[in-house]
């Protein structure tokens, strides 16, 4: 169905002091077979994304540059035929899903390639509610695209491409914005119209204890020119550096075979010696006021919400929501996609206010502050990034976010060259950010915002597109601002994240909290939001490999 023969390819503008970058894909041969679902894994910026380009012609048709050898799906070759050519071939789902919506309506959205397609209207009809149902969408029939979660709308995305039931289906990073449940339903889904219907799956993803269990096969990208890897996940996974907690901890302990998933690895837990008793995981959090006694000065919260509501055309997004947030804590705010994590971070910034209640920041109301306000004290960082980048290089971006708080680059609270390397962006300071991969995007929206040092950070799925090596490095950054002071909230789904870096967890359902205490605590008691280790375990001193190794 797929093949490589010997792919060489460099984005346009890669020659660098008058030598060039290594090539996004360097003498790649590779043969996918119909009906083959391929997991493509790597760290970020090796080249996973342009492997999908490649397959419905966008490498080298709309990005340029300079491309050698042959790729050849249901056998078209890629250079003679243009993207449009093989659009019935090839479904495509990008790692943005805004980026390819044209409509404003759900429905609509996913109708659009079929009416391009002059497919008749009575089979039109049919293929919209299919894959609605496929990908658990149909209350979101009749919703305007512009008010989805990102989870919602990349659910839509995939159905979009679905509907034309293309032979391929290529999905870069699919489950990266879907909390737990969602992305489970559809990897479920992809894998049931693998198995059903014969449909060739290639997907790129980072959070491999998502998909490891589903593929046939792993293709691992190393990157810098580096020879890829292929063969079945636990072959790969055996000598891949970035691999999930569970495979991790297998390695660690020689545990044969490999195990991919929970059920694997509970059979290796009867030869586990007897832990040592170890304290309960979790800094307890004291959310009551301390006693106001003499000479007693009270330290204002640094966030705290008092029965915020809101609701976005009638719809409620956050009800009744009250939060206190002590200045150092680093609170992680979780729930399924559409709970209102978003939305809480947004009137914590102010660009939205409440409908009811309060929001206060450094013991300052907010309704008396302006954006630019409060942005003086607070970093925001929302889930696209490229809303953040508008400047021609990285090094930019980061002198005019010192500028508009009075400093420059020597006067700097870290050095931006510091700052760039702890973010595996050193070789990047000139580049023009918009032309960097999502998850190099993503740590340049984190480099804008972090030069100044807030004294509060919002985080809105700051891991999207980072690999398992780059969030291992986010964490160690955000601790130890952390441990100097620094306020840290962080909405995500990537509950490893959650396990390894915050102290607290807030869940949110329907935009009310129903949970609020010592992350730990929470995500051990919770069958959604547990980490793998977690499940494994069912103990929150043992969440992650090393909670575990120390423990044996």
């Amino acid at each position: 169905m797929i093949r490589f023969e010997h792919v060489t390819y460099c984005y346009p503008d890669t020659e660098r002091d008058g030598a060039h970058a290594p090539p996004a894909l360097a003498d790649l041969s590779l043969d996918i077979s119909e009906g083959e679902l391929v997991v493509v894994a790597g760290p970020s910026g090796s080249g996973k994304s342009t492997l999908l380009r490649c397959l419905n012609g966008l490498v080298p048709h709309f990005y340029g540059g300079r491309f050698a050898g042959h790729v050849r799906v249901a056998g078209l070759d890629t250079c003679v035929h243009e993207p449009r050519d093989l659009a019935a071939t090839v479904g495509f789902v990008f790692q943005d899903p805004e980026s390819q919506f044209v409509t404003g309506r759900v429905a609509d959205e996913i109708a659009f390639g079929l009416e391009n397609f002059n497919v008749p209207s009575a089979t039109m009809r049919l293929r919209v509610e299919e894959v609605l149902d496929q990908l658990g969408i149909a209350a979101l029939r009749d919703r305007p695209v512009h008010t989805l979660s990102g989870g919602e709308k990349q659910r839509v995305a995939i159905a979009a491409a679905l509907a034309l039931r293309p032979r391929v289906l290529a999905l870069d990073e699919p489950t990266s914005q879907l909390d737990p449940e969602a992305a489970e339903e559809v990897l479920t889904a992809l894998q049931r119209l693998n198995a059903d219907l014969g449909l060739t799956v290639v997907l790129a993803e980072h959070r491999l204890e998502r998909v490891a269990q589903f593929a046939d096969r792993m293709v691992y990208l190393p990157g810098s020119g580096q020879a890829a890897l292929s063969g079945p996940p636990r072959q790969v996974l055996r000598h891949a550096p970035l691999v999930p907690p569970l495979v991790e901890l297998g390695r660690r302990l020689g545990w044969e075979p490999l195990p991919l998933t929970i059920k694997e690895g509970r059979a290796f837990l009867s030869r586990l010696p007897s832990r040592r008793r170890t304290e309960d995981g979790g800094r307890k959090t004291d959310l009551s006021s301390p006693p106001i006694g003499e000479g007693f000065v009270r330290r204002p919260f640094a966030v705290e919400l008092d029965g915020v509501s809101f609701a976005y055309n009638g719809h409620p997004a956050l009800r009744d929501v009250s939060l206190a947030i002590q200045p150092g804590e680093f609170v992680a705010i979780m729930g399924r996609n559409g709970s209102g994590k978003t939305t809480l971070l947004k009137h914590i910034i102010g660009l939205l206010r409440p409908d009811r209640g309060r929001v206060r920041v450094m013991g300052q109301d907010t309704q008396a502050l302006s954006v630019a306000d409060i942005a003086r004290q607070v970093g925001y960082v929302p889930q696209n990034p490229g809303l953040l980048l508008f400047a021609d290089s990285l090094r930019d971006e980061l002198r005019f976010t010192l500028a508009n708080h009075g400093l420059s680059l020597a006067t700097a609270p870290i050095g931006p060259q510091a700052l760039l390397e702890r973010l595996g962006l050193a070789g990047l300071a000139d580049t023009y950010p918009r032309d960097l991969s999502v998850g190099q995007r993503q740590r340049a929206a984190l480099a804008a915002i972090l030069i100044t040092r807030p004294a509060v950070i919002l985080l809105d799925e700051p891991t999207r597109g980072l690999d398992y090596a780059a969030k291992a490095e986010l964490v160690a950054l955000l601790k130890g601002w952390q441990a100097e002071g620094c306020t840290i909230l962080m909405a995500t789904h990537d509950v490893e994240l959650v396990a390894r870096a915050a102290d607290r967890a807030v869940l949110l359902s329907e935009g009310q909290v129903v949970a609020d205490g010592p992350a730990r605590t929470v995500l051990a008691d919770s069958l959604s939001f547990a980490p793998q280790l977690g499940k494994l375990f069912g103990d929150p001193a043992r969440l992650t490999v090393e909670d575990v190794l120390a423990t044996l």
